[in-house]
C-alpha cells in the first residue's frame, strides 16, 4: 500500500456492514473511540443497508475508504457490491469469514467463501479473518435458549473447541481497518484454550449458578428438535451439518491470530463465563 493510499484510507469514512450484529456492534464504538469516522450500516441500524435492495448501496459507499464486509445469507450479490465499492473508492476490505471455510465453504458457508474469493481478486488492500465458534453464541444466539432451559443438545461429541470471544474479533478488526501491514493476510482467530462443549457448559453452570447440562445427540435428532421448535428443515439440516463437521476436529487446535495482530493473548473462556453470568445473561 502506497503512502498516498494510506493517507486516503486513514482520512476517509470506515463502513461497517452488519453494524447491529455480534461483531459489528462491538467494532463501531472501538473505531469511534479511536477518532475514526464510521458509517454503521444494517437493515435496522443508523444507516440503512440491505443486500437485497441495491438502491441502498451507493449511499452507504459514498466517501468510504475502508470497509468491514459481513456477507449476506446468499452469495449472489457479493461480486456486484464489491465492484461498486471499488468503483466508489473503497481501497481496504476486511472480510469476516470463518475458520475452516477453505474446506467447507461452498457446502456450508457459500457467502463467506465467495466474499473471500471476490475481495482477493478486486485489486485492493484486503485482509480476511476466520474465527472459531463465538463464545457469545452461548448467550446471544442459538445456544442461549436451550441453556436457559437447562439442556444444550448438539451433535458434536467430545471434540474440543477453542471458542473465540467476539470482543477479541472486534479488537482485531479495528486494527486491520486502521493500520497498515496486514495486506493479503488471512488470520485465523481462536481463544487460548480448547474445551469440549460439555466442559464449556459446565463452566457456564458453575459461573451462573444455574442448572445446565450438555447432551451429545445424533444429527438427525438435532434436526428433529430444531424443526419441532419451528426452525425450517433446510436451516436445521445446515446447522447439523456444520456441527457434524466441527465434530471431526478440524478447528480443535488453538491458533495465534489474535496474538499476531494485537500482541496479546486472547481472552479465556472463563473470563467470558464470569462476565456473562454477572450480566445475568441466563437470568
Amino acid at each position: 500500500m502506497t503512502d498516498n493510499k494510506a493517507v486516503q484510507t486513514a482520512n476517509s469514512t470506515i463502513l461497517v456492514l452488519g453494524a447491529t450484529g455480534k461483531t459489528g456492534r462491538r467494532l463501531v464504538p472501538r473505531l469511534r473511540d479511536a477518532g475514526r469516522t464510521v458509517r454503521a450500516a444494517s437493515r435496522s441500524g443508523e444507516t440503512r443497508f440491505d443486500w437485497a435492495d441495491r438502491t441502498t448501496w451507493a449511499p452507504v459507499l459514498e466517501g468510504v475508504g475502508a470497509l468491514y464486509l459481513v456477507g449476506p445469507p446468499t452469495p449472489e450479490p457479493i461480486a456486484d457490491f464489491v465492484d461498486q465499492a471499488v468503483a466508489a473508492g473503497v481501497r481496504r476490505f476486511v472480510v469476516l469469514s470463518g475458520r475452516g471455510v477453505e474446506v467447507y465453504g461452498d457446502s456450508f458457508e457459500p457467502s463467506m467463501a465467495e466474499a473471500e474469493r471476490v475481495v482477493r481478486d478486486a485489486g485492493v488492500d484486503w485482509t480476511v479473518i476466520r474465527p472459531n465458534n463465538f463464545t457469545q453464541n452461548f448467550d446471544e444466539d442459538i445456544f442461549a435458549a436451550p441453556l436457559l432451559a437447562g439442556r444444550l443438545a448438539l451433535p458434536v461429541g467430545d471434540v474440543p473447541e477453542p471458542f473465540i470471544d467476539v470482543d477479541d474479533i472486534a479488537d482485531v478488526a479495528a486494527v486491520l481497518l486502521t493500520e497498515d501491514g496486514h495486506t493479503g493476510r488471512v488470520y485465523e482467530l481462536s481463544g487460548p484454550r480448547a474445551l469440549s462443549f460439555a466442559d464449556a457448559v459446565a463452566e457456564l453452570a458453575e459461573a451462573s449458578g444455574r442448572p445446565m447440562r450438555f447432551e451429545d445427540i445424533t444429527a438427525d435428532a438435532y434436526v428433529a428438535e430444531l424443526t419441532e421448535g419451528g426452525v425450517p428443515a433446510d436451516t436445521a439440516r445446515a446447522l447439523a451439518d456444520v456441527l457434524a463437521w466441527l465434530a471431526d476436529g478440524y478447528n480443535a487446535a488453538p491458533v495465534s491470530g489474535v496474538r499476531d495482530v494485537l500482541g496479546r493473548e486472547p481472552r479465556d473462556f472463563s473470563v467470558y463465563a464470569k462476565a456473562a453470568a454477572e450480566a445475568k445473561a441466563w437470568g
